[in-house]
Parts: C-alpha cells; sequence; structure tokens
C-alpha cells in the first residue's frame, strides 16, 4: 500500500456513519476506496452525490469524473445537479466532513493548500468554501514534503486558505485534533514512534499519548 493510501484508509476511520462528505484533490479522493459499505454519502463539488470507489477498465465512464477531473464510480440512488446547486450545499452547511489536502497546517490548525508564489498550481478550487461551510474539516496529508520538511508549521509561509482551523490533521504518521487554539498528538501511527513525530513536527503541540 502507497503512503497515500496509507493516509486515504487512516481518514476513513475517522469518518462517522450517516455523513455527508466531500473529498479534495489529491489524496481524498482515495479516502473513497476505503469506504467499504458503510452508510456514508460522498459529495463532490462539481455536482455529484453517491460518489463510489475509483472504477477499473471496463467499469470506466469518462462522463463520470470528480472535481480532480477522476474517473469515479456512482453507487445506487446517486444525484447530479450543477456546480452552483453544489456550493450552495457547502455554503449553507449541508455537507458534514470536507476532508482537504494540505500544502502547509500552522500551530493553530490553520491551512495553506490553494497556492505557491511564482509556481503555476490548480488554484483554490472549493477549498475556501469547504472550510468556512463544512461541518468537520479533516486534513489528509503527508507529514513532510519532498525535500523532508515539516508540513506542519508553527506560522504557514504559503498564503493561508482560511482563518478557520480545521479539526483534525491526519498524516501517515500520526493523528492531531485542533483543540483550544492548538495541536494535540492523539495517536501515533503503527510503525511510527512518538520520537520521530517529534523531530519532524514543525508546529508545537500538546501530547495525549
Amino acid at each position: 500500500m502507497s503512503v497515500s493510501e496509507t493516509i486515504a484508509r487512516r481518514v476513513a476511520g475517522h469518518l462517522r456513519d450517516g455523513e455527508t462528505v466531500n473529498l479534495g484533490i489529491g489524496i481524498p479522493t482515495l479516502v473513497a476506496d476505503f469506504i467499504e459499505d458503510r452508510p456514508l454519502v460522498l459529495h463532490t463539488e462539481n455536482g455529484m452525490l453517491g460518489v463510489g470507489p475509483t472504477p477499473e477498465g471496463a467499469a470506466v465512464d469518462v462522463n463520470l469524473v470528480n472535481a480532480g477531473k477522476l474517473p469515479v464510480s456512482e453507487t445506487p440512488g446517486a444525484a447530479y445537479f450543477s456546480s452552483s446547486e453544489s456550493f450552495a450545499m457547502i455554503r449553507g452547511g449541508h455537507v458534514g466532513v470536507a476532508v482537504l489536502g494540505a500544502l502547509q497546517v500552522d500551530a493553530r490548525g490553520r491551512v495553506a493548500n490553494w497556492a505557491v508564489p511564482g509556481r503555476p498550481i490548480l488554484g483554490v478550487g472549493g477549498a475556501m468554501d469547504l472550510l468556512v461551510g463544512a461541518q468537520r474539516v479533516i486534513v489528509a496529508t503527508t507529514h513532510v514534503t519532498k525535500r523532508g520538511e515539516p508540513k506542519l508549521v508553527e506560522t504557514c509561509t504559503l498564503p493561508l486558505t482560511a482563518e478557520r482551523p480545521v479539526d483534525l490533521i491526519v498524516t501517515e504518521h500520526a493523528t492531531f485534533a485542533v483543540r483550544g487554539g492548538g495541536l494535540v498528538l492523539t495517536e501515533v501511527a503503527p510503525g511510527s514512534s512518538g520520537g520521530w513525530v517529534r523531530e519532524y513536527t514543525g508546529a508545537a503541540y500538546r501530547s495525549e499519548v
């Protein structure tokens, strides 16, 4: 299993039955493959409720994609609607959970995930709306960058996506809750250690493990 799949599986374990869940671009989209038969409804901001796992082979429908333009399947009873209606759901508080990727997360739980000055990337998409409108926000991210630098930092050096802090941060090495204005380490992943997490986390945090 890849690092991204490991993170996605760990995130799936934090979802609650009955929730409506938006999966952002990148690692979050993989969460759909670890839902199995749980009573969850997956939402994509380009206009679909009832997203299923990643299709393969002849099951791929080129007209059925998520917001990242990747093929998705549909579950029984899936619904389709306009992007404007989808964003009305988000802004109206009808999405229970948003799972977002991140470039950086600061010591207060605020996310930077939409811009790198001087580099062309996809842009903000629905991240700002989801951070404001979703009832609960989970970040799914690798613990460090490709250069080995911490993604959890004391202060973001990249543009913030929103002032609202997230609720949970899940990496391949650890899980942090955001409480009382700061980070709380609630789990060290199997195969990792508290020492590794301390060394490669650039933000201050309290530990419950």
